[in-house]
């Protein structure tokens, strides 16, 4: 204390630069902006494609929006604003999308009535099921089947019982052999005994063309990724069941209570383990020092559109600035952890700019909750259409109770969020191609031919208030912008 100085504080004060504050240095390019490659790690053992990931919030991401991602090459973290059950089953939806060898089967017995099959088949979205009796498939029950029959009916009244079926180990080339010669859409895959192992689609086939760039896990699933409470280890275990990484979501990780928490289920899951958020260089060395095993580290605080931590508390780290500090700690011990900026992006530029200060990817909320496939409400307000966006800290999201302690509410007793509503935009696939266009461009302009290099070699200038305006459009009526009094 003999050095300490309350004006110290100021004098000594770090400056925290923004996305608003800065800018990329042109290099000397070498590649087309088309050549450049933005292949990316999430995690320790999973890379994707893109390095776009979606925020878990309950107005981005849930099933829908996880699948649309992955196949366009990111990750969707779906949100954990609900019953675990809830969660999990979005999860099966993700990993049951487009599978080549459907593991998790979904089958019906004999003895059950077609009107239970056809709420399955709705549940699930599926057009068919496998009949099984004490595990062995004597049947396939399909859409046509139940179509206009007495709903009272047994499921082995209606089901065909003459099944085309493979062995386990056909290649898939083999299956599209089989599905062509007898023009059936579902393959179920039996073990010697007529055990049913699994089951290959057409459809899911024929998805794996459509979709050559998807983020996709050793058996050929769609990746995905769930958020869970560090207090949740029933809930971390039931997702760790099924999901390629969980994500440890809370909005101030660097806490001794949530570092314990975190330990137990770093301990017993083996999915990859995101961790965050976290802001400073410190957080980060306390996680290399104190946790083993952590995959990937979610940072950034109080920099979402939607986020009034800052401004309620003064409390926070831009996302730019809270990249550089964990950077830097990770690069000084030698930790190989992914960063995944959050918080902030609102453009490609920004995205290319996080991922020069030492990022692997961009987690994104407001620009994914303008899409189709976002679960928020799509409104019309004065003849344009959009999307609902709300903040998890938000009080309408924590009045479903589920996202409390990622605020710590009971504790601060007051909402760090904001609701309202952003512009449509389409389906995911337009947002992606932009964002994935932007970026490429960006990193042209810097001189980088990946995003490794792109570490190495961007040089970031910062820009005055001026200046920052002046990047801008500016001195010109914009079609969009109307004159004063019309």
């Amino acid at each position: 204390m003999e050095n300490f100085s309350f004006r110290g504080k100021l004098k000594n004060a770090d400056i925290a630069l923004t996305f608003h504050d800065v800018i990329l240095s042109p290099g000397l390019a070498e590649v087309e902006p088309s050549e450049v490659d933005i292949r990316t790690r999430v995690s320790e053992h999973h890379p994707i494609n893109i390095p776009f990931v979606s925020s878990p919030m309950d107005t981005v991401t849930e099933d829908q929006m996880a699948i649309a991602l992955a196949r366009q090459g990111g990750i969707g973290v779906i949100h954990r604003n609900c019953a675990v059950d809830e969660q999990v089953e979005m999860v099966k939806r993700v990993k049951r999308a487009e599978a080549l060898i459907i593991r998790d089967v979904i089958t019906v017995e004999p003895e059950q009535s077609i009107a239970e099959a056809t709420e399955l088949m709705k549940k699930h979205d599926i057009s068919g099921l496998p009949v099984v009796e004490g595990g062995k498939l004597i049947g396939i029950l399909t859409g046509r089947d139940v179509r206009f029959a007495d709903p009272k009916l047994e499921v082995g009244a209606l089901m065909t019982k003459q099944v085309v079926t493979a062995p386990e180990g056909v290649s898939i080339e083999e299956a599209k052999g089989v599905l062509h010669e007898h023009r059936i859409e579902k393959l179920p895959i039996v073990d010697a005994g007529g055990r049913l192992k699994g089951l290959i689609t057409f459809k899911d086939i024929l998805l794996r063309g459509e979709y050559p760039n998807a983020a996709r896990d050793e058996e050929g699933k769609l990746l995905c990724a769930a958020a869970v409470s560090p207090f949740d280890l029933p809930r971390a275990k039931k997702l760790g069941e099924y999901i390629d990484m969980l994500v440890v979501d809370v909005s101030h990780f660097h806490n001794v209570r949530v570092f314990e928490a975190a330990k137990k289920i770093l301990s017993e899951i083996n999915a990859d383990v995101i961790v965050g958020n976290i802001g400073t260089y410190k957080a980060a060395e306390d996680v290399i020092t104190q946790l083993e095993g952590v995959a990937g580290l979610r940072v950034g605080v109080g920099s979402g559109s939607i986020c009034t931590t800052a401004e309620m508390t003064k409390a926070g780290s831009p996302t730019l600035y809270a990249v550089t500090q964990v950077a830097d700690a990770l690069r000084n011990y030698g930790a190989d952890i992914p960063i995944v900026a959050d918080g902030g992006i609102r453009s490609p530029g920004d995205i290319a700019v996080a991922l020069a200060a030492g990022a692997s990817s961009a987690m994104m909320g407001n620009l994914f909750a303008r899409c189709k496939e976002a679960p928020g409400a799509l409104v019309s307000i004065g003849g344009r259409y959009y999307k609902q966006y709300r903040g998890m800290g938000s009080s309408s999201a924590l009045a479903k109770r589920y996202s409390l302690d990622r605020y710590s509410i009971p504790s601060k007793g007051l909402p760090e969020g904001v609701e309202g509503w952003v512009p449509y935009k389409g389906e995911v696939s337009v947002v992606v191609q932009e964002l994935a266009a932007g970026l490429r461009a960006a990193m042209g302009y810097a001189g980088a031919k990946n995003i490794r290099e792109l570490w190495e070699k961007a040089k970031l200038v910062a820009l005055t208030s001026v200046g920052a305006e002046e990047v801008k459009p500016h001195d010109i009526l914009l079609p969009s912008e109307r004159p004063a009094g019309t």
